[in-house]
C-alpha cells in the first residue's frame, strides 16, 4: 500500500521563532542540511523588531529610570554621611529603591538590546533550513527541521478498514532491502476515504529516506496460507490471461503450469495449485521462455 515518511515525534523536532525579527547566526553560523546537531545547541539567533514607536517609549522609559537612579544614589550618600543622626530605616529605604531602579533599567535595557536564541529541541541531522542571515521572521515561523535519520515513523493509508485489526507484519521497501515496520495503532478518523496506519521503522537503511517521501509498505496478515513460495518475477501470463509458471522437466526444456497465487510479502507469492514438492520453477529469465513460441 502506498505510504509516506514522516518524522518520530518523539526523535525529531521544529525550530521556530516566538517572535518576530531577524535572523542572526549562531556560534558556529547557519546549520546546513545534513548537519549534525544536538541537543541545546544555538543554532541561531532572532533579534527582536520592536515598532519605532515602541522603542522610542522604551528608551524614554530608560532615560527616567536613569535619573531616578541617579538621584537615588545621590540621597543615599548624603544619608550615609549623616548615618550617625539619620534614623538606619531612611538609609535602608533610599537602598532599597536604588536597587530597585537598578533591577527595573537592566529589564528595560535587556528588552531593547534582546535577542532570542533558537535551541535544537532534540539530537539529530538537519532537515530543512529555511532562512538565511538578515532574513526578517514572523512570529511561529518554520526556522529548522531536525529528524534521527535512524529512527522515522511510516504511515500508510488502508482502504479497507478492517487490515487494521488484522496486521501481522509489515515491511518498507528501502532500495533492495525490506525493512520490518512495527505496528503502532491506527487513526481513528478517514483522510482521503482511507484509514492511515502508524508504524515505526528503525535501522541505518532508514538514512536513504526523507522526511515526506513517498514508499511502498507491503502489510501481512495474521491468515496463514498453505502454498509454495516463490518469486514474483516468476509469475507470467499465457495467451489466454492465466497465471503461469515455467517447470524445468529436463535439459532445456520447460513447460507452463497454471497456477492460483495469494500475494505473500511484496517480493514472493504463495502458489495454492498447480504445483508439486520437488517441481523446478524458473526463477531468472521467466521472460524470455514467456516469449518462445
Amino acid at each position: 500500500m502506498g505510504a509516506k515518511v514522516l518524522m518520530d515525534p518523539n526523535a525529531g523536532g521544529k525550530v521556530q521563532a516566538l517572535n518576530a525579527g531577524r535572523i542572526e547566526p549562531g556560534p558556529r553560523g547557519l546549520p546546513n542540511p545534513g548537519q549534525t546537531v544536538r541537543k541545546g545547541e544555538v543554532l541561531a539567533y532572532v533579534a527582536s523588531s520592536a515598532a519605532p514607536i515602541e522603542r522610542s517609549n522604551q528608551a524614554a522609559q530608560l532615560a527616567e529610570l536613569r535619573a531616578a537612579k541617579a538621584l537615588a544614589d545621590k540621597r543615599l550618600a548624603r544619608l550615609q554621611e549623616l548615618s550617625d543622626t539619620v534614623p538606619r530605616k531612611e538609609i535602608e529605604a533610599v537602598e532599597s529603591e536604588s536597587a530597585s531602579l537598578s533591577a527595573r533599567i537592566a529589564a528595560v535595557g535587556g528588552g531593547l538590546s534582546s535577542r532570542e536564541a533558537l535551541v535544537a529541541p532534540v539530537s539529530g541531522v538537519i532537515a530543512s533550513a529555511n532562512v538565511v542571515a538578515g532574513q526578517v521572521v514572523d512570529a511561529r515561523e518554520l526556522v529548522f527541521e531536525i529528524v534521527d535519520p535512524t529512527r522515522l515513523r511510516i504511515e500508510a493509508l488502508a482502504f479497507d478498514a478492517a487490515v487494521a485489526t488484522n496486521i501481522g507484519g509489515a515491511t518498507v521497501a528501502v532500495g533492495e532491502q525490506r525493512i520490518p515496520l512495527a505496528f503502532i495503532g491506527a487513526s481513528r478518523s478517514l483522510r482521503e476515504q482511507a484509514l492511515p496506519l502508524a508504524f515505526r521503522a528503525q535501522g541505518a537503511a532508514l538514512d536513504q529516506l526523507a522526511v515526506g517521501q513517498p514508499v511502498r509498505v507491503f502489510v501481512q496478515t495474521k491468515d496463514k496460507v498453505k502454498g509454495i513460495a516463490v518469486p514474483v518475477a516468476a509469475l507470467m501470463k499465457n495467451p489466454a490471461n492465466q497465471t503461469v509458471v515455467w517447470v524445468k522437466t529436463g535439459p532445456e526444456r520447460f513447460e507452463p503450469r497454471p497456477v492460483r497465487t495469494e500475494p505473500l510479502d511484496g517480493v514472493n507469492a504463495a502458489v495454492t495449485s498447480g504445483l508439486t514438492s520437488g517441481d523446478r520453477v524458473a526463477t531468472q529469465g521467466a521472460t524470455l521462455i514467456n516469449q518462445v513460441r
